[in-house]
Parts: structure tokens; C-alpha cells; sequence
């Protein structure tokens, strides 16, 4: 089982910091970095918090490392062109020498979709079009295809990917339709953000039923999880607004054990969210995952 962090790539973090963050997962260990693709994040009273751009940051990450993977978690295919994306992940995957993993989503924030100017109308209409362009850019160079939406007429990725297939699609769904177009699809499945494992399992049932609906046997659909974790000290009192349902909270002995238990669950790769972006819990995480693979 793989194990990666989240990068914190928000107004609050300068592109010094994030760039330590990443450079510091891979020398201590871990297997991925993953990054968020949002505009803006906006509440009803018009408070606004702000973000860095998700694929300007992987681009320059994929640069500063050299072996771990680069993960959307996920990127929203209606703030790009379905068939520009295409062949930016194409790009991005060969200068990485074949480290992207291409995370995708419908998108959900509907301030950000308003801000920018992009249609918020038939989310999952044109995240369908969209993965019938990217899909087969990605995986063979080439399409053909015209929709209510997109449109990509004979259209060609070349120079080519620089391995068979292409990046590894994931696709983050809850919902029935959004499942059933990860069991076409994808190359993986994500849950997220999730706490203990047990709060896995009751996910797991409808992801399944989709693959069986559409032919595809439900264990060749890779199966990663984003996690909250939080770490304390031993005899350390967390306080009680703690929602120990959605985050795994522990020293770090603690916390690798929590991550054995989606290994024993039949998890492929975690994604880690942690409460702070100080080096230090970038350092235990990286402590944890090793305890972990020893057990």
C-alpha cells in the first residue's frame, strides 16, 4: 500500500513552503504528493478564501522531485478544456518520466464555477463528455468525438505518452451515475476524507454494485482513500470538538496502525490530510507510514 500527503497549497502557504513540504515527502519517504484544483472557496456571507492553481504548482513540483508520484485529488474538468487537459497530462506525465496520476472530478463549489465564469448546469453531463475525450487521449493519442458539450474532432496527442496507457486515471464519486462513470473509466476509485477504517466499508458496497452493473469486476478498480489525520503527543488531552469519526488521531505508533488497517482493508494508496502543514507532521507521517510497512 502506498502512502501520500496533501500539500498545502493554500493563500496562507507562500511557494517556498509548499515546495519544501514536497520535496521534504519525497526525501523522507513517502510515496505521493497530491494537490487540490479549486478557484476559490467562498461561504454564503461572501467571506472568501483564496488558493493556489493546481496544475501551475504539480508542473513546478514535478520539476523540484524526482520520485514520487503526482496526484489530483481531484482536478475539475469543467475549469479546462477536456482535450487541452488531455494533452497537458500527457506533457506533465513525461516530464515526471511517468509519475501522474491523473485525479478527476465533476467539480461541486458553485461560487468558484460563478467567480470565473464557468457553467455550473449538468455537472455530471459534462464530466461524462469530458472523460469520453480525456480517456482515450491519454490512454491511445486519439479521438473522435462530438457532444452536447465538448467537442474534440479527430484530435491527436503528439508527442505521444511515454508509457503504455498512459497516466492512471482516478476518479473521486459518491453518487450512482458519477460511480457507474468511474467503473467505465477509471483506473481507480477514491473515498474520501475518512477517518478510522471503519468508516470505509459502508462506502465500498455501492462502488461495487457500479462495476458489476457495467461488466467490470469491482477488484480491478484500484482502491485509494483520503484520510484526516492528527497527531499528538502520548498523554497529550485532544480536544473534545475532536471528530474522531473523520480523523485519526494519535501518536505515531497510533497513526500507523490506523494506516495498517486500510492495508488489511484492501486499500492501494492513502492520501493524507494533516491538521497542520508544519515540517514536523510532515516528519511523523513519513515515521508512521514506515512503522507501518513493518507490520
Amino acid at each position: 500500500m502506498k502512502i501520500g500527503v496533501a500539500l498545502p497549497i493554500n493563500e496562507q502557504s507562500s511557494y517556498e513552503e509548499i515546495r519544501a513540504r514536497g520535496v521534504q515527502a519525497e526525501e523522507e519517504g513517502l510515496d505521493s504528493i497530491w494537490f487540490f484544483d479549486h478557484l476559490l472557496f467562498r461561504e454564503p456571507d461572501g467571506a472568501t478564501r483564496g488558493i493556489w492553481e493546481c496544475w501551475t504548482l504539480m508542473s513546478a513540483l514535478a520539476e523540484a522531485t524526482k520520485r514520487v508520484e503526482l496526484g489530483t485529488l481531484v482536478l475539475c474538468t469543467a475549469f479546462r478544456n477536456p482535450a487541452i487537459l488531455a494533452k497537458m497530462a500527457v506533457t506533465l506525465d513525461t516530464i515526471s518520466k511517468g509519475r501522474l496520476i491523473l485525479g478527476l472530478g465533476a467539480g461541486w463549489h458553485q461560487p468558484e464555477f460563478d467567480a470565473f465564469g464557468l457553467p455550473f448546469d449538468h455537472l455530471a453531463g459534462r464530466f461524462e463528455e469530458a472523460l469520453k475525450i480525456i480517456a482515450p487521449l491519454v490512454r491511445e493519442g486519439k479521438v473522435d468525438f462530438e457532444g452536447k458539450y465538448y467537442s474534440a474532432k479527430n484530435c491527436e496527442i503528439i508527442p505521444g505518452n511515454i508509457r503504455a496507457g498512459g497516466p492512471p486515471i482516478l476518479v473521486g464519486a459518491s453518487r450512482p451515475r458519477m460511480l457507474e462513470l468511474t467503473a467505465r473509466y477509471a483506473d481507480m476509485w477514491n473515498a474520501c476524507w475518512l477517518g478510522p477504517v471503519q468508516g470505509l466499508e459502508p462506502r465500498l458496497k455501492p462502488v461495487q454494485e457500479a462495476c458489476q452493473k457495467v461488466g467490470r469486476k469491482p477488484e480491478d478498480l484500484g482502491l485509494t482513500v483520503g484520510i484526516n489525520v492528527r497527531f499528538s503527543e502520548p498523554g497529550e488531552q485532544i480536544a473534545p470538538d475532536a471528530d474522531r469519526e473523520r480523523v485519526i488521531v494519535g501518536t505515531v505508533d497510533e497513526v500507523a496502525q490506523a494506516l495498517h488497517g486500510y492495508k488489511l482493508a484492501g486499500a492501494q494508496h492513502l492520501i493524507c490530510h494533516l491538521h497542520t502543514a508544519e515540517s514536523e507532521h510532515f516528519r511523523k507521517l513519513a515515521q508512521a507510514a514506515q512503522r507501518c510497512r513493518e507490520l
